[in-house]
């Protein structure tokens, strides 16, 4: 979008046309690839196998039998998702044309609405890089437009203190407490501590890490001597963007940060869904689907082949 749409209905009518009528079309109404309920009836038990979730190991069948057994429970269709939202300054970064907080609005925007559209309540935790905010859970094309009010008024701030996701998990942490499915969507350009709270989240959620990318966060194109500013802090440094060697050590710096971010999803036990400012909003969620729907069909399978899931737009 170039312009700001200041209109919550508006958005939400823009992303009706525009994004959900597509997926519908592709996706043919199946959203059980990325929504699924979490059913509290314990329909029977079986041994373990691999690939299975620990969290669903009974412990006191597994002690009698010294066999790992997992509680199967009969499938619950509703679900209650929330949105842990990261609008730190550092997601106003991008282009004239689309920035991170424009692919954050529209995200939010057209998941709770294919969410509260079969019946799911939805609530969301916005964190600006100072204070934290909770919009509590409910269901309805209502509390679509609230959300979609909350981020377009949500103030840019031009001064904070540097990103602490921690403060944002550990928030949702206390405040989310039936479990749900979980979206942390963020680019994940923060001060280290934030892995800890998240581990602890996803023991008891199913979290689904969304990652905000701008392609000039990781190559520098040539523009000659420019003044680069940190959003958060306002420091400046005079760089000379023309030094080939000046951009190759910034692409390795950006190489080893994602490695080192990739891992630590990993480790945490987190699907990564990606969106970058010049990819296509549909077709990221449509392979994102597919990998989940592939994933669930054969976790074993599809985990020893291709431990954690990233869907870039390139």
């Amino acid at each position: 979008m170039s312009q700001p749409e200041r209109n919550p209905e508006r958005i939400l009518r823009r992303l009706d046309w525009t994004v959900i009528r597509r997926l519908d079309g592709l996706l043919q109404g199946d959203y059980r690839s990325m929504f699924q309920g979490f059913g509290l009836d314990l329909a029977d038990l079986r041994e373990y196998q691999l690939g299975d979730d620990v969290r669903s190991i009974d412990w006191n069948v597994t002690a009698r039998m010294q066999v790992p057994y997992v509680r199967r429970y009969l499938e619950d269709r509703e679900v209650t998702a929330w949105f842990l939202l990261d609008l730190s300054p550092s997601v106003d970064f991008g282009t004239v044309k689309t920035r991170k907080r424009d692919l954050l609005i529209d995200l939010v925007g057209v998941l709770a609405r294919l969410l509260t559209r079969h019946g799911n309540p939805v609530g969301a935790v916005l964190y600006d890089g100072k204070n934290e905010r909770l919009v509590p859970a409910r269901g309805g094309r209502i509390q679509v437009l609230r959300l979609l009010h909350e981020l377009d008024a949500s103030p840019r701030l031009r001064r904070t203190p540097p990103t602490d996701l921690s403060l944002l998990l550990q928030r949702a942490f206390q405040a989310v407490r039936r479990r749900s499915l979980v979206f942390v969507v963020s680019d994940f350009l923060s001060t280290p501590g934030w892995e800890v709270p998240l581990g602890l989240l996803t023991q008891r959620h199913e979290v689904l890490a969304v990652r905000l990318v701008d392609p000039r966060e990781m190559e520098l194109p040539d523009i000659g001597s420019v003044f680069f500013e940190d959003a958060e802090t306002g420091e400046q440094l005079y760089l000379d963007t023309h030094n080939a060697r000046f951009r190759r050590r910034f692409a390795e710096t950006a190489r080893k940060r994602e490695s080192d971010l990739q891992a630590s999803l990993r480790s945490a036990g987190v699907d990564t869904f990606t969106l970058s400012t010049e990819g296509d909003l549909v077709d990221s969620i449509v392979r994102f689907a597919t990998l989940r729907r592939r994933r669930k069909r054969s976790p074993a399978a599809f985990n020893k082949r291709r431990p954690g899931l990233e869907v870039v737009r390139r």
